[in-house]
This record gives C-alpha cells, sequence and structure tokens, in this order.
C-alpha cells in the first residue's frame, strides 16, 4: 500500500513541476557545431502585461564542450520594437573541472537565468535571440564553430 502512496505523490509532483511553466521550447545545434553567426531564435507571444517571470536560457551540452565558461549575446526584441542586449558569461564547470547541469549521461542540461522576476509589459510577440561569444585566451575571433554545444532552448515561468 505504501508503495502505491509513494508512486501517487511522485506523480503529482511531476504535474506540479510544470504548472509554472509558460512556454519550453529547444532547438537542436546543427551538427554539434555553432557558428558564432549563428543566432537561435525564440518567438513567445505575449497577453499577461501584470505577472512576474523568470526567463531561462536553457544550453544541452555533452564531453566535447571544452571551455568551464559560456559567453552569449542575448537579444530581447519587444513588440514596440525596443530592444534589449545583454553579453552574458555563464559557469559551465566546477572548480575540479566537472560540468554543472543536470543529467546522467554524457549530456548535461544547463537553466541559466536571463531575466529575473520580470514583468513582460507589452502585449504581442517578444523575439528572443541567442548568439554564443566564446573565445580562448588571446583569441579576437572567438571559438567558431563552437564545439559541444547540442541544444539552445528558451522557456519561461511564472513567479510563486
Amino acid at each position: 500500500m505504501h508503495k502505491y502512496l509513494l508512486l501517487f505523490l511522485c506523480f503529482l509532483l511531476i504535474l506540479s513541476c510544470g504548472e509554472n511553466k509558460i512556454y519550453d521550447q529547444y532547438q537542436s545545434v546543427d551538427n554539434l557545431e555553432w557558428p558564432s553567426d549563428t543566432k537561435f531564435e525564440f518567438i513567445v507571444s505575449n497577453t499577461d502585461t501584470i505577472s512576474k517571470r523568470n526567463v531561462f536560457i536553457n544550453i544541452r551540452n555533452n564531453k566535447n564542450y571544452e571551455f568551464s565558461s559560456l559567453f552569449l549575446i542575448a537579444k530581447i526584441e519587444f513588440p514596440s520594437g525596443y530592444k534589449l542586449v545583454d553579453t552574458l558569461e555563464y559557469e559551465m564547470t566546477n572548480a575540479k573541472g566537472e560540468f554543472l547541469g543536470q543529467g546522467f549521461s554524457d549530456v548535461k542540461e544547463n537553466k541559466l537565468f536571463l531575466r529575473e522576476k520580470v514583468v513582460l509589459s507589452e502585449k504581442g510577440d517578444y523575439k528572443f535571440l541567442i548568439q554564443q561569444a566564446t573565445r580562448s585566451i588571446n583569441d579576437i575571433e572567438g571559438k567558431n564553430p563552437l564545439q559541444g554545444i547540442t541544444d539552445v532552448g528558451l522557456s519561461i515561468e511564472k513567479v510563486k
């Protein structure tokens, strides 16, 4: 009897975890090579101009990713045409060189904050563009193409 109760509680937990997600999409990196001029585009329709949300960039990487950090250029285009551009750095490994993120296989998934507790104050379509800008030391041109990133995603969640 306890076994069934535990399974039922796990099922409810799984269902409740997804309730606050508003948007969650991934795009695969072609041939596992991400050229620096390739931008991943996500279009998010918005009708709620009041609620606070967290916006995440989701990255899946495999063991071929050779850096401890990942540099990204993230651009948000508002329905009105206003544009917001950020250059971001995310840690991909710990001090021992072990990959951060979730996953039991060679692929790790990282959920990285883009915006915290933000209100999308305009109705309409928001365009999110994500581009890599990772460079080696003394590398002016950047790592082109970047190896080891398998998927790039965007998720938006309601703030509880």
